[in-house]
C-alpha cells in the first residue's frame, strides 16, 4: 500500500466550500474529532535481517503508554505480547504490511477493551475479519469448482465465527456469571477452515 501525502490545507478549505452545507458540516466535525484523537500512533514495521522491528512516529515510551490505554491494560508484558502478535500478522517472510497490522490494532481500539480478556478477543476479531476478507478475495478469483467450494466453506466459517465473537464480547460485558464460548479457527494454505469451541467463564467488569 502506497502512502499519499495529505493535501494542503488551502486545498481542503477550497474543497469544503464547494460541498453542500450538510456534507461540509460533517466533514468539519470528523476533521475536528481526528485532530483531537488521543489514540496511539500507527506502527511502522520493518525487517532488519530476519528480525521484525516495530517503530513509531513518536517517542517509544509515549507510544507504549498510549497503546496500553487503547488495550485497556496496565500490564507491560501483556502489551508486549499483543503488539508482537499483531505485528506478526503484518509480516510474511521479508515482506511487511504495516497497514494490515494497524487495521487490526484499530479494531482493538474501536472495541474500547476494559481489560485484557476483551483486548484479546478484540485482537482475534480483527484477525478473523482480515482473514474473512482474504477468503472473499480468493473466492472472487477461483479457477475451478474445487477452489470455489474450499474458499466458500472457509469464508462462511470465518464469517460465522466473527458473529459469534461479537456475541461473546456482548455476553462477557453484560454479566460476569455467563459462560463465554469463542470459536477458534484455523485456515490452512488451501483455504480449509477448522473450527473448535473454547469455553471459559465470563468475568467482565462493569
Amino acid at each position: 500500500m502506497t502512502d499519499h501525502p495529505a493535501p494542503a490545507m488551502p486545498e481542503i478549505s477550497e474543497a469544503l466550500e464547494k460541498l453542500p452545507e450538510a456534507q461540509r458540516e460533517r466533514a468539519i466535525r470528523i476533521a475536528s474529532a481526528t485532530r483531537e484523537s488521543t489514540a496511539a500512533p500507527p506502527m511502522k514495521l520493518t525487517m532488519k535481517g530476519n528480525v521484525l522491528e516495530v517503530g513509531y512516529g513518536l517517542d517509544p515510551a509515549l507510544a507504549l503508554v498510549l497503546q496500553m490505554a487503547d488495550m485497556g491494560t496496565t500490564d507491560q508484558d501483556f502489551h508486549r505480547g499483543i503488539v508482537h502478535q499483531i505485528a506478526g500478522i503484518g509480516s510474511h517472510g521479508n515482506r511487511v504490511d504495516s497497514a494490515n497490522s494497524n487495521f487490526i490494532f484499530a479494531v482493538v481500539r474501536s472495541v474500547k477493551p476494559r481489560d485484557e480478556l476483551e483486548a484479546m478477543l478484540a485482537t482475534q476479531m480483527g484477525a478473523i475479519h482480515a482473514a474473512t476478507m482474504m477468503l472473499a478475495r480468493r473466492l472472487n478469483h477461483v479457477d475451478n469448482i474445487t477452489q470455489q467450494d474450499s474458499a466458500e466453506r472457509a469464508l462462511n466459517k470465518l464469517a460465522r465465527t466473527f458473529t459469534m465473537q461479537m456475541e461473546a464480547l456482548k455476553r462477557y460485558r453484560s454479566s460476569g456469571q455467563q459462560k463465554v464460548t469463542v470459536e477458534h479457527v484455523t485456515v490452512n494454505a488451501g483455504g480449509q477452515a477448522i473450527v473448535g469451541a473454547v469455553e471459559a467463564g465470563g468475568g467482565g467488569r462493569k
